[in-house]
């Protein structure tokens, strides 16, 4: 029988583990999850320093001409104290000597025989930049299940972290079937295809942050699909495309069950795609997808990437919906929750002009894609709708709706 799609997710969450720990240099830390708290081992800014190139200056010496007694680098260790009646002058990222008030830019002043004109709308602390406003020594400044990207990283190597724990990247081996399939780099004849679903799964992978294993392509044999199977056993998930529908030749699921395959679906009620199967061997996650070039890339972008999610060990790991508009009206049959691609262009979403199944070119021009309820049938101009996002990862901590209605 199959499965909603929301019991499809369910049994994929429940059934995935996060991966184990590991320890990396902080450059290398891009793409991978925390696997712990971090909190700031000093001030950020570490001391009080000025926000512009200018002077330091007193409030009180307002509309008047002061002496520059010194200059003042970024990095300088200097131990002046400003006076009354002085200025010094100070680069961006200095640090503030003793007694000043202020900062004063340098486009705001004037320069005479005896020193700086100052204006007369000077205020405390202008242009200062006050030891820990950015980050205080002690704070939580990332947290466990974070995703690490240049910006965390930013945090990370402003406080002198070297090293951090996070989990492991999920390998993924990939391979389809079908006696039809060859590679890009071989020659094919009238009657065959060049296999398609593996290069797109492979690179949406790696674009995911997992680590990838191409295990080649399957004929529709027992034999051949079980050795297949035996050289994707070491890696945490399996993904295959092809061989799961009714066919005479679909053997896929027959060839892991001889491996102790667990079967925890066989069939979801959405369109394309309703073959997609889920389950496990051992602690190994298999998910075969449907030979179809764009029934595969959409259930993979649904469930493909719901198992990485759940075994990166993301805090945020379910996919989050983009309101949009559509662009067009657009008809369709209801019955079944269908797949949609389109492109979104920040507001509004225009559906591809031609779609199907077993079709290719859809994938390249779309960036999302719309779940229609069973009910759907004419979705007009302007209706508001929940797009899914195959460029960008948009995700929450919680489940979330996916299906526009």
């Amino acid at each position: 029988m199959a499965v909603t799609i929301e019991k499809a997710f369910e049994l994929i969450y429940t059934n995935i583990k996060p991966k184990s720990h590991k320890i990396i240099p902080l450059e290398e830390a891009l793409g991978y999850v925390l696997a712990e708290d971090i909190y700031a081992t000093h001030n950020l800014p570490p001391y009080d320093n000025s926000a512009m190139d200018g002077y330091a200056v007193k409030v009180e010496d307002s509309n008047k001409t002061v002496k520059v007694v010194c200059t003042i680098f970024a990095g300088d260790d200097v131990n002046k104290e400003l006076l009354h009646g002085e200025a010094i002058k100070i680069m961006t990222g200095a640090k503030i000597p003793l007694g000043t008030q202020c900062i004063v830019p340098i486009e705001e002043t004037q320069t005479t025989s005896e020193g700086v004109l100052l204006p007369d709308n000077l205020t405390l602390s202008k242009h200062i930049r006050l030891a820990g406003e950015d980050i205080k020594k002690g704070s939580q400044i990332l947290s466990h299940g974070d995703m690490i990207n240049a910006h965390q990283i930013t945090l990370l190597a402003s406080q002198g972290i070297s090293h951090i724990k996070v989990y492991k990247k999920p390998r993924i081996a990939l391979f389809a079937s079908g006696n039809e399939l060859k590679m890009h780099f071989e020659s094919v004849k009238e009657y065959q295809l060049y296999n398609t679903n593996t290069p797109t799964l492979l690179s949406r992978a790696l674009e995911l942050g997992c680590e990838v294993e191409f295990i080649g392509t399957a004929s529709d044999t027992l034999e051949d699909i079980n050795t297949h199977i035996k050289s994707a056993l070491d890696c945490d998930i399996i993904i295959t495309s092809g061989g799961v529908s009714v066919g005479d030749a679909d053997f896929t699921k027959e060839a892991f069950s001889s491996f102790g395959y667990e079967i925890l679906f066989d069939k979801i009620e959405i369109k394309p795609g309703k073959p997609t199967t889920f389950g496990k061997i051992g602690d190994k996650v298999i998910l075969n997808l449907p030979g179809n070039p764009l029934a595969a890339a959409l259930n993979f972008e649904l469930f493909g990437r719901a198992a990485i999610y759940a075994m990166r060990g993301a805090k945020e790991k379910f996919l989050n919906p983009i309101t949009a508009k559509m662009k067009h009206n657009f008809s369709m049959k209801p019955g079944r929750r269908t797949l949609v691609p389109g492109y979104f262009d920040g507001e509004y979403f225009k559906v591809c002009e031609s779609f199907a199944p077993g079709m290719i070119s859809p994938l390249a021009m779309a960036n999302s894609f719309v779940i229609f309820d069973t009910s759907c049938h004419n979705i007009e101009e302007g209706a508001t709708i929940k797009l899914i996002s195959t460029k960008f990862d948009f995700l929450t901590h919680k489940p979330v709706d996916l299906i526009s209605k």
